[in-house]
């Protein structure tokens, strides 16, 4: 029995020895601390504080090339709202109300584009509409030549020159407009009409005072591009080279 006991006493210790063994060690040291750079920083950048709202367009590019393919334009036919102020919202607003011989209401504003005259819109901003972004047919001649419509691109003028003539703004950006959009899609200057002369019932759009043979010819040399209104900049000769409107 002596015996006995000794060997379970060894063993006891033996076991105690195994079951403590992982808790009863020293920890181990921490290696000696690393030396840490401190953390840079990227450097920063200055942003300016305003953005340019455009991007002067060179002298003769088209700011207006549609994102899509172009319909085959035959025709540049002008007109006036004959109100005294007026801007693509109020303009697409009246046309909605229209409908055409069918019955049916109109897609909106029936005009490609319109030029501002400081009241409603910037004075000479240019404003293409969706019909010229999507390239439809236009809803504004009022011929019985459909191909007014169908190939014909209107750009409506705000204001009423059967009482005073266009803003000088409006001047410059009609022609800017005008001679742009002769070039890019090869239209005659016979091709450039007034409103009155295709329309079927009697108007005097785009009015008495709207230099029809100086638009329908003009050549925009001294145009220089664009400022952020969309109102064509102009080169004005002095020691200075300055450019305004």
């Amino acid at each position: 029995m002596a015996r006995i006991r000794t060997r379970l006493k060894v063993l006891g210790t033996l076991l105690c020895g195994w079951l403590t063994a992982g808790c009863m060690q020293p920890a181990a040291l921490p290696p000696p601390t690393a030396s840490i750079p401190p953390q840079t920083m990227p450097p920063m950048v200055t942003v300016p504080r305003t953005m340019p709202a455009s991007t002067l367009p060179r002298l003769g590019s088209n700011p207006w090339k549609p994102a899509v393919t172009p319909r085959e334009w035959q025709y540049l036919v002008i007109h006036h709202t004959a109100t005294g102020s007026g801007s693509v919202e109020s303009i697409n607003a009246s046309h909605l109300k229209n409908k055409d011989k069918n019955g049916n209401p109109w897609l909106g504003i029936g005009y490609h584009f319109v030029i501002g005259n400081g009241d409603g819109m910037a004075d000479g901003a240019i404003e293409p509409t969706f019909r010229w972004r999507t390239q439809i047919q236009g809803a504004h001649a009022g011929s019985s030549n459909k191909d007014y419509n169908e190939r014909g691109i209107g750009i409506c003028l705000v204001g009423n020159f059967e009482k005073s003539p266009p803003t000088p703004a409006q001047k410059r950006s009609i022609k800017l407009l005008v001679q742009t959009l002769k070039s890019d899609y090869r239209i005659s200057s016979a091709n450039v009409v007034g409103h009155k002369d295709i329309r079927a019932s009697a108007t005097e759009c785009p009015g008495k005072f709207f230099p029809m043979a100086e638009i329908a010819g003009s050549d925009s040399g001294t145009i220089l591009g664009l400022d952020a209104d969309g109102v064509p900049l102009e080169r004005v000769a002095s020691n200075t080279g300055s450019s305004l409107r």
